[in-house]
């Protein structure tokens, strides 16, 4: 065989929901000399990483931590540990992620109960707490950022409720984290996980966990072992921890990456973060709606860093998303599910999420139109 040539990827602006832009800062940090898992200065690093991930995660939880796999990889390490046979689980689905959540529960041997919500709205804290009546309920998850329909759900009123049952709370913070606030301690979340591509702004490759003193008692008294080997954060933690016993290689350069991007959200500040991400996605539904277009969800349970814009009657969704990856190397995502050909996914994540491509993206849509 010949040989392929070297890599030469386009440069493209990333808009859709996930992969986002990555700050050179960043790439430059992944590009440094590899070192051992163990060694004693790479031990630091991960002490310096957990701590800062604690403070972006607004937790105190020992066991805070990213895990070597993307989002469903942290999805599933949450689900594996903290579900065994026959337990009761109480999933909200009001997207595909809520659905992948009941997938996983029940592949994991949990008995589901679904408490559902048209695409587009939240579920009601009250259809929770009639299905937490219906029986001992050992976990109650639901997506915080659903992805695939641009809803930001929330969360306060269903964690009272889940405790008030003696329930552990599992949250989806995939799209949120970094973007959204996400007060893990505050709101009484027991198990948490994200992605690094998304408003964290790292390549994609880690997953961000947090496990309450309460899920790392119910992990503690398992009957069963857990399902992944590889996902067994009873082992995990160990690595983690003071002990540091070996359990897997940890992705070394992707690590650097990861402790490169916690700085660079500390160095902007959790709340100045959260605020640019609302006035960018503030300009671009202002900008949507002088073209007489709107988001799918109500504004006060938009998203800011995922918009679910509605697609205008008669006009051809892969069209104008060739148009602007063709002309403008701008890439946004299509709807899914039910909602393919309904909506655009348009991202405002992390390093993305700048009032220039706000702009840039609302003229090029205006051409992609105009060309139908």
């Amino acid at each position: 065989m010949s040989i392929p040539g070297p890599l030469n990827p386009s440069s493209r602006i990333l808009m859709g929901p996930g992969p986002s832009n990555v700050h050179p800062r960043i790439l430059q940090a992944m590009a440094l000399p590899t070192i051992g898992h163990l060694d004693p200065e790479f031990v630091t690093i991960m002490d310096d990483t957990k701590t800062m991930l604690k403070t972006v995660m607004q937790t105190e939880n020992e066991l805070t931590i990213p895990v070597s796999g993307t989002g469903s990889a942290g999805q599933e390490a949450c689900v594996a540990n903290m579900v065994e046979p026959g337990d009761r689980c109480v999933v909200c689905i009001h997207g595909v992620f809520g659905g992948r959540l009941a997938d996983m529960i029940g592949r994991n041997g949990g008995e589901v109960v679904k408490v559902e919500a048209p695409w587009g709205q939240p579920i009601d804290a009250v259809d929770v707490e009639a299905a937490l009546k219906g029986g001992k309920t050992k976990l109650v998850a639901i997506v915080h950022a659903e992805t695939s329909t641009g809803v930001l759900q929330p969360l306060e009123d269903i964690s009272r409720i889940v405790h008030e049952h003696d329930a552990l709370f599992l949250v989806d913070t995939v799209t949120s984290l970094g973007g959204h606030p996400v007060k893990v301690d505050e709101w009484g979340i027991d198990a948490c996980y994200s992605g690094t591509q998304k408003c964290m702004g790292i390549p994609p490759g880690l997953s961000p966990i947090s496990f309450s003193d309460r899920a790392m008692a119910a992990l503690d008294a398992r009957k069963s072992k857990v399902s992944s080997w590889y996902l067994d954060m009873s082992m995990v933690k160990n690595y983690w921890g003071q002990d540091r016993t070996y359990h897997h290689t940890a992705p070394i350069n992707a690590i650097y990456g990861f402790y490169e991007g916690l700085r660079l959200i500390l160095e902007e500040g959790l709340e100045n973060r959260w605020a640019r991400h609302k006035a960018n996605h503030d300009l671009l539904v202002k900008g949507l709606a002088k073209m007489g277009m709107s988001l799918l969800p109500e504004e006060r349970y938009s998203l800011w860093s995922l918009n679910a814009v509605r697609i205008p009657e008669g006009v051809d969704d892969m069209a104008v998303r060739k148009f602007l990856l063709s002309e403008y190397g701008l890439e946004i995502g299509g709807g899914l599910g039910d909602l393919k050909g309904k909506i655009w996914r348009v991202g405002l994540m992390g390093y993305t999420s700048t009032r220039n491509n706000v702009i840039l993206f609302l003229e090029a849509l205006k051409e992609a139109l105009a060309a139908q």
